[in-house]
Parts: C-alpha cells; structure tokens; sequence
C-alpha cells in the first residue's frame, strides 16, 4: 500500500525504508525513506487520514494549506528556516493534498523533518518552556490570519460543554452495557457539569474571543531538535480553527505538566507537576508579550483543569461506546486513561490558587 500511496503523490524512485509511528490516537503513521535515481535517500511522512473523525478532509487540507502557507510566510520574515519549521505537504497527482487509494482510504504525505523527534514526557524544563514558547508563537504568527476562511474541521471539539452532554448521552444509550463498572467516575464529571459551562458562558458575555488555534497541544505535537534541544516545528495540524487561547495553553499542560503518561494506571502517582507548569506558562505566557487579553490570562489556568475534565469525559465516553474514536492498545486503555485525567483534575484543583499565581508572574 506504502508504494502505492507514493505514486499517487509523484513521488519517485525504491522504499528502501519503512517503520510505524504509534504516537497519536487517531491516524495512522509511517516514515518512509525512498532512494531516488540519482542515488540520494529521502524521508518522508505518510499519514492514513482517520475519515470516522475527519469527515471532509479536503477541508481539512486546504485548512493546513492556508495556514502553512502563511506560518511559512512569517517564518521567513523572521530569518527562520522555512522548510524545517513549517511542515510541506505534497501535492498528489490530482493535484489535492490527499489522495483516494482505490480502497478508500485516505493518504496525505509531508516532508519527514531530518534531525528532530517528538517526546511523549517532557523531563527537561527547559525544552518544556521552548515548547511553550512554540505554541505561543504559533498564536502569535496566527493573530493576523484571516479566520472566517477556516472549516470547523470538527464542530464543537472543545464545547466542555458538549462534551459533557455527549457522554450523559452515551450512558443512557449503554450500547455495551460498560456503564455499570463506571458509575463513580459519570457521578464524578456529573459534579462538575457546572463548571464545564464556564467558558460558554464568557464567550457568550463577549468577555473572551475567538482566536486561531492548534486545539491539540500535546508536548508530543512539537518536533525538538535533536542538536539544539529547541522547539523546531508544531505538528498535527488537523484540528487548526477557530478556538480559546485557554484551552491550547490546556491542554498542553494536562500533557506536559502531568507527572505520568496519559494511561497510568496506578492512580497515586498522577498529578500536576507545577515545576513542569510553570517551565511552560513562563514559555507559552512569555512568547505573547502582551498578546492576550487580561480577561484571557485569567482563565489560563482554569482552561488547564477544563481539559483535563473535557479529556476525562472525551475518554469515558469513547469507552462506553466501545472505543471508536481513540485507537486502543489494550483492552479497557479509554477507561484507564479517563481515570488519569479524572486523577490530575483533582490535583489541578488543589493545586489551582498556586496556577493562577504563576500565570500572572509571567504575563
């Protein structure tokens, strides 16, 4: 199939090279390194766009398209490297960036960046405030960037709200009758359902606007050069569209700052790692240098322990209906990983008058 999906992006020459990328939950990855006829290898990316999530991907793609163009575009005002900083998407031979393989099924390709990596734990401050400084800059560079042009890739990705009233829906359909094993862990996002309307109800108020944002912020979705130790490159750039400063600088931190992977399962070893939070608040708050709003960076902080509730609920309710939209390695992986965040959400509470203390500090 790999061959196959490099024709169909003019790609020529021998696959000399192939290995799977498991990180993500959603689409399929592969590096792929070809020997070109002149003799030279060169790496690049394939990715199985996931259709069950991402319904129009050509909306999708001209969405990168638009927003690449335009990061590339700043990126070389400010002296940068153009094509290790910003991701290049091939253009297949209907001259899309995706392509339909007879099956279906749906391929997009990039540039593989050479001399970079992903982490999925950040141990190392330092990087992790690089990694702050990246996602904030990428705002920053976005801030002029005409937002109505964006599709919704997906309607309501961070409604908490909805979110909330998506997995009430799920426990009353029951489709795998899970719900009875999760009972405590429904009462638990129940009693927090207020909470989670907070930031419907500041946009409603005007109080906060939309800005252009990644809406996934993983650590993971930041390529960090391998010499410098420096945030290279932001990725996975599916869910770029219209969004809250708060819930990007949130969901990064229920990734980074958390003490454990995503699917700990021992609970007493999740929490907040507030040496992490701050190394990222004092990159992410430090890079706008003014960008956001004093109304916006007073809700930094609760927009952490937002995603970890949205999360939380996202998980469980995947888990209950039979685990579709999150890859799963093993067996009941959605419940334990809604109970991770379900654990770091109650340490982000305890821990919350000391979060906002540390927002300001760097604002």
């Amino acid at each position: 199939m790999l061959k196959q999906v490099g024709t169909a992006f003019g790609i020529k020459g021998e696959i000399i090279k192939t290995v799977q990328i498991d990180t993500g939950h959603i689409n399929q990855t592969h590096f792929v390194l070809y020997k070109e006829e002149d003799g030279t290898e060169k790496g690049y990316t394939f990715q199985e766009i996931n259709t069950y999530v991402f319904k129009n991907p050509k909306k999708m793609m001209d969405n990168i398209g638009k927003v690449t163009k335009h990061i590339r575009d700043k990126v070389r005002e400010e002296g940068g490297d153009p094509y290790r900083e910003v991701l290049h998407f091939l253009r297949a031979k209907n001259d899309e960036r995706f392509a339909v393989m007879p099956n279906d099924r749906v391929w997009r390709v990039y540039n593989f960046i050479d001399g970079a990596r992903t982490y999925d734990v950040a141990n190392d401050n330092e990087v992790l405030q690089n990694a702050g400084e990246a996602f904030g800059i990428f705002q920053k560079r976005l801030a002029d960037f005409p937002m109505d042009t964006l599709y919704e890739t997906i309607p309501n990705f961070h409604n908490t709200e909805k979110r909330f009233n998506d997995l009430f829906e799920a426990v009353e359909e029951d489709p795998f009758g899970r719900v009875c094993e999760v009972k405590d862990d429904i009462e638990y996002l129940r009693s927090n359902f207020e909470l989670a309307k907070t930031f419907n109800k500041l946009l409603a108020d005007g109080k906060i606007c939309l800005r252009v944002t990644h809406n996934d912020t993983k650590y993971n979705n930041i390529l960090i050069d391998d010499k410098t130790g420096k945030a290279l490159c932001v990725i996975d750039l599916d869910t770029v569209m219209p969004g809250l400063a708060a819930f990007d600088f949130g969901d990064a931190i229920r990734f980074a700052a958390c003490s454990t992977v995503e699917d700990e399962k021992n609970l007493s070893k999740v929490y907040i790692d507030m040496s992490k939070y701050e190394a990222f608040t004092k990159g992410f708050i430090g890079a706008s240098n003014g960008f956001f709003t004093d109304t916006e960076v007073e809700y930094m902080a609760l927009g952490a322990r937002m995603m970890a509730l949205e999360t939380t609920s996202r998980f469980l309710e995947d888990y209950i209906r039979g685990d579709k939209y999150f890859r799963v390695h093993y067996k009941g992986q959605n419940l334990v990983r809604s109970r991770c965040q379900a654990e770091l959400s109650r340490s982000m509470e305890k821990e919350y008058d000391n979060m906002r203390a540390i927002v300001e500090k760097y604002k």
